[in-house]
């Protein structure tokens, strides 16, 4: 897009760049829209800390600090999962959430200020005790602090290492399937209450998850050139 033209402008053309970039991040403000309703649980996910991430403010990638809790993106054409492509609108216009509000292309003075509130967490969306605490657990179990630090171990303790990265993967890949059952949850929220699963996100630690018909889980470097370590996917957690 032009910079001197959004430099001009002075109000939305409805052009759906800004929804088709990313989604929003929801703020404490927001809250209310979860737990009335009005943004169903299922339309969300969590990035939790030591992810990598998009940051909309410095552009670029960044290690989060902090917990994220964003709209789901479109699988297909990225963006936001409400915007309607066709009539080039949001699907929850009246219910959009305050970055949403507050963004205005020509003018992000308003967004960078909603942007350094509070966000929302998890214990803000979570009620039941039991669930909490174990997402407590689990952050203490398959924190991204824990997954880098036996990342750089690879080097130095080579296949204990990874025999440690692939239990915690497992573990992580078995724990949504069983909690979805035994606590009977919505396997839609299971993204939100535990955050996108490792098998997808360790590639930002330049490694990949490769799964055979067979259940077997091995680890790769992401240039495919090296395996590291083929370990047996197990059944549920302990």
């Amino acid at each position: 897009m032009n910079l001197q033209t959004i430099e001009k402008r002075t109000h939305c053309i409805r052009c759906g760049e800004c929804c088709l970039k990313s989604s929003p991040t929801l703020q404490k403000e927001d809250v209310p829209l979860v737990t009335g309703g009005r943004i169903e649980k299922r339309h969300l996910y969590t990035i939790r800390p030591g992810e990598l991430v998009v940051d909309p403010v410095e552009g670029g990638l960044k290690i989060t600090e902090l917990e994220i809790i964003k709209v789901r993106e479109n699988k297909e054409r990225g963006g936001c999962i409400f915007y309607q492509e066709e009539e080039k609108a949001c699907g929850i216009y009246e219910d959009r959430p305050v970055q949403c509000v507050a963004l205005a292309c020509w003018d992000p003075e308003d967004f960078f200020e909603v942007y350094s509130r509070p966000r929302a967490q998890r214990t803000d969306l979570v009620e039941d005790s039991t669930l909490l605490g174990l997402i407590e657990a689990h952050e203490e179990r398959c924190g991204y602090d824990r997954l880098k630090a036996l990342v750089r171990d690879i080097e130095k303790e080579k296949d204990a290492a990874v025999e440690k990265i692939l239990d915690m993967l497992k573990f992580d890949h078995a724990m949504r399937p069983f909690l979805v059952k035994k606590l009977d949850l919505n396997p839609e929220h299971i993204d939100l209450m535990f955050g996108r699963p490792l098998i997808g996100t360790i590639q930002m630690f330049g490694l990949r998850v490769v799964r055979q018909p067979d259940g077997t889980f091995f680890l790769t470097v992401m240039d495919g050139y090296s395996r590291v370590r083929e370990k047996e996917e197990g059944a549920a957690p302990k």
